[in-house]
């Protein structure tokens, strides 16, 4: 008997066309697997677009030539009153107090578990680190250029190249205005690989910079920005020229090189603007064309000559300049010629303006210092000075710059007599000096000029449009004289404290 197949029921042909659906889906969608064969995937997303340059080519190039400073210093002796003194309690508080932690770091405690007399032992043992930088070389035979404040107060030095490999390294010469130091290291054989300073004058705002360092210990550290301003002056001195760039830099970073995309040297760190203690993006290089000078200066005597006018300048304002009849403010107003100095010696008065030297324009007082700076003491040089209404040359003989030297006063006693004479146009009260040089305000009206520009009571009035004041009748003859040559205000030298400088006072109208 033959058995003839069931039938098959309209679920289950449902059932096995859907199977059969989901079968060719899937051969579809993830190719058909067959007996040896591989799956097949789509490919990775990938973008073709410009490449940026990156900074890689420089930096391979000029890392061997970069290095870290580490400085070590001879410190006096520590006695266990000085222990006590700066010690007293700090060995109670927790090991993650700040306060414990800023005593480890800076005054020795980090041996607190040693016994009293150990501890005074390992600090009177000699140098202990109190510096780390970073520096460059700049020669094959080993000369490396870093920051003054790296190695100031030092007594040993080592150089940590690139590689790792440690050197001595004795001090060459430091200077201090510009914040420059030169180290040498003596490897008898070796030949170090080093950089050499860009031309700075074709650096622009916007240009790129890469930062090579050694910022909080992390030595070969690279970062990158650009120059954001030329020119900066932060305070630190009269020499302030400063390129400012936008790398990061940080502790560690000074002295270190900022490099050009040829690999040349275009600044070196010395300082950043830093709320918080670390990197805003604002820091501060020397320019290579102020560090060439210096270095090669340092390298052949060990020290900077400067040259040296003697007299205390100030900024020429537009209206100093409307008071003198000078055409622009531009140039460097002498408020007081050094006694002794080169400048008094050769006739330079208190009210001149400085305008150039041998030729070269004066723009600022900055400007006449770094002028002066870069010329050899002793040489004579040429100055025009702006003198009632016209120029005169002077010829000068500089002098060596002094490392410290103490003003000469200008006034005497300036205790005012009882006899006073009011001067209501300016708003001040005047009375002769003891000394009969100038006069002594002694009152300023609050809410006129004179008081707008920072007189007080005290100041002394030595000289109004540079003539002589012995009295209120030759401030008012000087300021009839400047209306009647048309001019607006008058110059006014004031000395407080043993220090002069100039202020403008208008003149009333009517």
């Amino acid at each position: 008997m033959t058995n003839s197949p069931k039938p098959i029921s309209n679920g289950r042909k449902r059932l096995l066309a859907a199977a059969a659906s989901v079968a060719i889906i899937g051969a579809a969608g993830l190719g058909a697997v067959t007996s040896g064969t591989v799956p097949v995937f789509a490919e990775a997303v990938r973008v073709e677009a410009p490449q940026a340059p990156g900074f890689a080519d420089v930096v391979e190039r000029v890392s061997p030539a970069v290095v870290s400073v580490r400085v070590k210093a001879k410190i006096e002796p520590a006695s266990d009153t000085d222990v006590q003194m700066f010690g007293r309690g700090f060995e109670d508080l927790p090991d993650d107090h700040p306060m414990k932690r800023f005593f480890k770091e800076f005054r020795g405690f980090d041996d607190q578990d040693a016994p009293r007399s150990e501890r005074r032992q390992r600090r009177n043992d000699g140098p202990r680190p109190v510096a780390q930088g970073s520096g460059f070389f700049i020669s094959e035979d080993g000369y490396v250029v870093t920051n003054n404040h790296v190695v100031e107060g030092g007594a040993v030095f080592t150089v940590v190249t690139d590689s790792g490999k440690e050197l001595d390294a004795k001090l060459i010469g430091t200077d201090p205005r510009t914040d420059l130091a030169v180290l040498k290291v003596d490897e008898p054989g070796t030949k170090f690989t080093y950089v050499a300073f860009a031309d700075d004058a074709k650096v622009r705002v916007g240009d790129w910079v890469v930062a090579v360092g050694n910022p909080f210990g992390l030595g070969g550290t690279v970062t990158a920005g650009i120059v954001s301003a030329r020119g900066r002056d932060i305070g630190a001195g009269p020499y302030d020229d400063f390129l400012q760039i936008d790398a990061a830099v940080n502790r560690g970073n000074s002295g270190g090189p900022d490099f050009n995309l040829n690999g040349e040297v275009v600044g070196i760190n010395t300082a950043i603007f830093s709320p918080s203690g670390g990197n805003v993006g604002i820091a501060f290089a020397i320019p290579a064309s102020t560090a060439r000078e210096v270095v090669q200066d340092l390298i052949k005597d060990g020290a900077v000559q400067r040259g040296w006018l003697g007299v205390e300048i100030q900024p020429v304002t537009p209206e100093i300049a409307d008071s003198l009849g000078l055409a622009d403010d531009k140039g460097a107003l002498v408020s007081n010629p050094q006694e002794d100095g080169p400048a008094k010696k050769a006739g330079v008065m208190a009210g001149d303006v400085i305008t150039a030297v041998d030729g070269k324009e004066v723009a600022s007082p900055k400007e006449l210092a770094r002028i002066i700076g870069g010329i050899a003491p002793g040489s004579a040089v040429d100055v025009t000075v702006w003198r009632d209404g016209k120029s005169e040359v002077v010829k000068i003989d500089l002098g060596e710059l002094p490392g410290a030297e103490k003003q000469a006063a200008l006034q005497g006693d300036d205790t005012a007599p009882a006899e006073s004479d009011e001067l209501a146009d300016l708003g001040l009260t005047i009375a002769p000096s003891d000394n009969g040089k100038g006069v002594v305000v002694t009152d300023v009206d609050p809410g006129s000029d004179a008081a707008d520009r920072g007189l007080q009571a005290g100041d002394v009035i030595t000289n109004v449009n540079s003539k002589p004041v012995a009295g209120g009748g030759d401030i008012e003859k000087a300021m009839q004289d400047a209306a009647k040559a048309g001019r607006k205000a008058v110059l006014v030298q004031v000395t407080r404290d043993d220090v002069s400088r100039f202020v403008t006072l208008p003149i009333a109208k009517g």
